[in-house]
């Protein structure tokens, strides 16, 4: 395990009645007049942006609202914040939805203190070296974002989603409420689930790195999908399901899991130019891609880990480490199609060949050469596994 700091100072508020709290947290971290900023407006049917309102209301704290952030978010919508934040003089975020919203969100509040366009920050052209305080309300378990420094961001015009992080954009607080994803349909439910499942493996999956206890944690992290995922998809206002996976998509993706390893994410990077071209739920993106990817890098180098993770996170049997390596692969496939529902070729999102050469080139120009991940995967890879996600299975 190589050297390493760790220090993660968002406040997490869980359960069914924190949100009491939202003025007073906001007040503390420097906010008087505030962004409300939310997705297409499925919290004004549920009843949570009336529960934010009037928090925000009984605090006295003036707000301005930007709804219809989208999901894989745009750089217009940031744009828009931003212009909004400064017009109106706002000195705090308060991001109310899944992590399309908060992703969005922070990169609002890295660009209302600089006279850059947003998207030269997630580029890096301009620097990032102040933003304004950010606050969550969580509405969906999945991206993790409520609780880490990393956006992902869609650039219509460039059809490029590239990630990017940054410090200063690490929410002060975000309040947990699992009740706050009982109207979570099952599609995203889904989504959710495979997209923590995702995290997990990224850090999971490395070789020769003596991390155990991060490796340990990774696996209950996975159960926990395994186990309530399926449960939440069948009873969607199952408390013990809903904060379950809600606290999981948290710590998934803070850098508990990777700190003290050196893998790069691969998967990801792949599905971001997928959903750059076809705006697809990511985390079907993901669900799709993984299996593959998997089955692509199999080796006598690889098997020991993917024994391990079939033994550990699913319970399979056998000595053979090759053998359960394939058997673990395909029950993870086996998962995301039966117990999740996720359809798993890119035909059945009506996605077929003819952007595989451009999207291989994209994933490997924009990580700037070869991923040095769990194996190191070129161009021809990267081509590879997206024919793979055409059709039925794990083989080609």
């Amino acid at each position: 395990m190589r050297d390493f700091e760790f220090h993660l100072p968002t406040k997490i508020l869980f359960g069914k009645h924190e949100l009491d709290h939202l003025g007073q947290e906001i007040r503390e971290n420097g906010g008087s007049k505030v962004l409300l900023a939310y997705g297409g407006g499925s919290i004004k049917k549920n009843g949570i942006y009336d529960r934010v309102v009037q928090a925000l209301d009984k605090a006295q704290i003036p707000y301005e609202e930007l709804g219809g952030i989208q999901p894989n978010p745009r750089v217009d919508s940031a744009r828009e914040g931003v212009k909004l934040v400064k017009e109106k003089g706002l000195d705090f975020i308060l991001a109310v939805g899944g992590g399309s919203t908060i992703d969005c969100a922070k990169l609002i509040a890295a660009g209302a203190l600089t006279q850059a366009d947003p998207w030269d920050l997630v580029i890096g052209k301009a620097p990032i070296e102040q933003a304004l305080p950010l606050g969550t309300v969580l509405t969906l378990s999945a991206t993790g974002s409520e609780m880490d420094d990393s956006s992902v961001i869609t650039n219509e015009a460039t059809t490029e989603k590239l990630g990017w992080a940054s410090k200063y954009v690490l929410p002060r607080f975000s309040f947990m409420d699992p009740e706050f994803t009982y109207s979570v349909n099952e599609w995203h439910t889904a989504a959710g689930t495979a997209d923590i499942m995702s995290h997990t493996m990224e850090n999971y999956f490395s070789v020769n790195d003596d991390a155990y206890v991060q490796d340990s944690m990774a696996e209950g992290i996975l159960r926990t999908c395994v186990k309530y995922g399926p449960i939440a998809i069948k009873e969607p206002e199952n408390y013990e399901a809903r904060s379950n996976l809600m606290w999981a998509g948290t710590w998934a993706i803070n850098g508990l899991l990777d700190t003290g390893k050196t893998q790069a994410w691969t998967v990801h990077p792949i599905e971001h130019e997928i959903s750059a071209q076809y705006d697809i739920t990511h985390g079907v993106g993901l669900a799709i891609v993984t299996p593959r990817w998997m089955a692509h890098l199999l080796s006598e180098e690889t098997a020991p880990k993917l024994a391990r993770f079939g033994r550990q996170v699913f319970g399979l049997q056998g000595d053979d480490d090759m053998d359960l390596a394939k058997e673990a692969i395909q029950t993870l496939y086996d998962f995301f199609k039966d117990e999740l529902g996720i359809p798993m070729t890119l035909k059945e999102l009506d996605i077929g060949d003819d952007k595989i050469d451009r999207m291989a080139d994209d994933t490997i120009r924009h990580k700037n050469g070869p991923i040095q991940g769990f194996v190191e995967v070129d161009r021809e890879d990267v081509k590879d596994i997206l024919l793979r996600c055409l059709d039925e299975g794990v083989e080609r």
